[in-house]
């Protein structure tokens, strides 16, 4: 019997989500208004639950396939979070995004420089708004 890849990956994305779920529930929630610092945390837990409450679901649907492993996709990932992390510390927030995505997505196939920049360019701009409209203190210049 082959191992239903979807039914451990959304095993592991539950585990995930009760993971940080038991620990924003430590902090006060707050109201959708007025947000605590529990509120979000606790949102991303449920709805990355919720991803893989069903993709446990689907793993009953589909045949069993077996689980891939690929060290150099996740090491290229880790590094890229690293990265990411000391940029933003030691340089700025903007260039580590574009780090971050230009990188990353040298796990995946079909590597395409205008797709990045987009996709930097939206991470950037989401970053923006967060900064200017909600007075995050992001280090982004």
């Amino acid at each position: 019997m082959l191992f239903r890849s979807k039914l451990i990956r959304g095993l592991v994305l539950i585990a995930i989500a009760l993971f940080f779920g038991i620990q924003a529930a430590g902090y006060p929630r707050g109201t959708f208004a007025n947000a605590g610092p529990g509120l979000f945390p606790l949102v991303i837990a449920g709805m990355v639950g919720l991803v893989g409450a069903a993709m446990v679901v689907q793993s009953r649907f589909e045949p069993g396939a077996p689980m891939q492993f690929n060290p150099r996709n996740i090491g290229i990932v880790l590094a890229s979070l690293v990265g990411f992390v000391l940029i933003s510390q030691w340089i700025n927030m903007s260039l580590a995004v574009i780090f971050l995505v230009f990188f990353s997505t040298l796990a995946g196939t079909g590597y395409s420089v205008k797709r990045n920049a987009a996709i930097a360019a939206v991470l950037l701009g989401i970053a923006w708004i967060f900064h200017h409209f909600l007075g995050l203190n992001l280090p982004l210049l």
